[in-house]
Parts: C-alpha cells; sequence; structure tokens
C-alpha cells in the first residue's frame, strides 16, 4: 500500500503551508505527525484549530497532556504515547513516575488527576458510555461536567492523530525517540 510521506514546508500543498510555518515558529522543527498531516490541508488546519480551542479550555495544560497521553495510550498510538510523555517529562517538569503509571495503565497517587485519567481510559475504551461511579468520582475530586465535555476534545483530537498514524505509521521524532 501507498504511505503518504511527511511534507516539508517547500513541498507541501498551497493550503498546509502557513500552517507549517507557524508549527515551525513554535516547536523549532515540524514533527513528523504534523508534516504527515500536512498532504491535507482539510487534516492539518482542522486539527489545529481544534487544538488551538483545546488549549483555551479550563483544563491546566498539565491536566490537557494528561488526557492526550491518556488516550494516546488507550489507542495504542506509539508516536503520540512518545510525543506526550516527553512533553510531560522534559518540557512540563512532572514526575516521571505518573508518566510511567498512565502509560502502564495503573492508579495515580494523585486522587483528582486518578479520577481525571480515569475518567479520560473510559472515555476511551467505551466509547463515551462512561459508568456514573467514574463520572461520580470525575465530579467529586472538583472536576466540572463542562470540564467532561471538554475531556471529549481532548479526545477528539487524539482520535484524529492516532488513527492516522494507525492508518499510515510515522516515524518518531528524534526529540521524541527517548519516550519511545
Amino acid at each position: 500500500m501507498k504511505r503518504l510521506n511527511p511534507q516539508t514546508i517547500e513541498t507541501a500543498p498551497q493550503a498546509s503551508k502557513q500552517t507549517l510555518t507557524a508549527i515551525q515558529k513554535g516547536f523549532g522543527f515540524v514533527p513528523n505527525l504534523m508534516a504527515t498531516f500536512a498532504n491535507s490541508p482539510a487534516v492539518l488546519n482542522g486539527y489545529t484549530a481544534m487544538d488551538a480551542a483545546w488549549e483555551k479550555s479550563s483544563l491546566t495544560p498539565k491536566e490537557r497532556q494528561l488526557i492526550l497521553l491518556t488516550a494516546s495510550v488507550q489507542n495504542s498510538c506509539n508516536y503520540c504515547k512518545a510525543a506526550h510523555s516527553t512533553v510531560l517529562k522534559s518540557m512540563m517538569k512532572v514526575d516521571a513516575e505518573l508518566v510511567a503509571n498512565v502509560r502502564d495503565g495503573k492508579s495515580i497517587s494523585d486522587p483528582k488527576l486518578n479520577a481525571l485519567v480515569s475518567f479520560t481510559r473510559e472515555v476511551v475504551s467505551e466509547r463515551g458510555y462512561v459508568s456514573e461511579n467514574t463520572k461520580n468520582e470525575f465530579l467529586r475530586q472538583g472536576y466540572s461536567e463542562v470540564q467532561m465535555m471538554e475531556v471529549i476534545v481532548g479526545v477528539a483530537l487524539k482520535t484524529v492523530s492516532n488513527y492516522i498514524d494507525h492508518l499510515n505509521p510515522v516515524e518518531i521524532d528524534q526529540a521524541f525517540s527517548a519516550e519511545a
């Protein structure tokens, strides 16, 4: 089967070039997954638009990254597991044991973050049919019904990226390779 190759700013379709340039500026490089999305301006621009909205949610940056990692683990996406583990550990300085527990499907010692990760796991594994017990624990730990919906945005982002990586495996960037 023919595979889509990562695009560069020079080789990408015209409607992807501006977004790739912004990604280059923000990251210092264009991650291979984003470069692969660039084959379709609809995918690249749609993904980055949803990501921009996600960044404005009421969840903290750490919580958002944990949601993204959890969804990637549940969806068995090696690329995204490596990328989000790198962001959490290297950029956000989150404890390595917490990241390992998420990756291994274990509980987290922080009850609030454990409720968030458990809720996210169940959203993904049960396709949105989350048990009343899991929802109640999420709310009991201080999250809101609005934040339940915001978790879905993170899961949607990872559904796009994880499934595209499944259909068209992308080489893990050097920047993320330590967490591969």
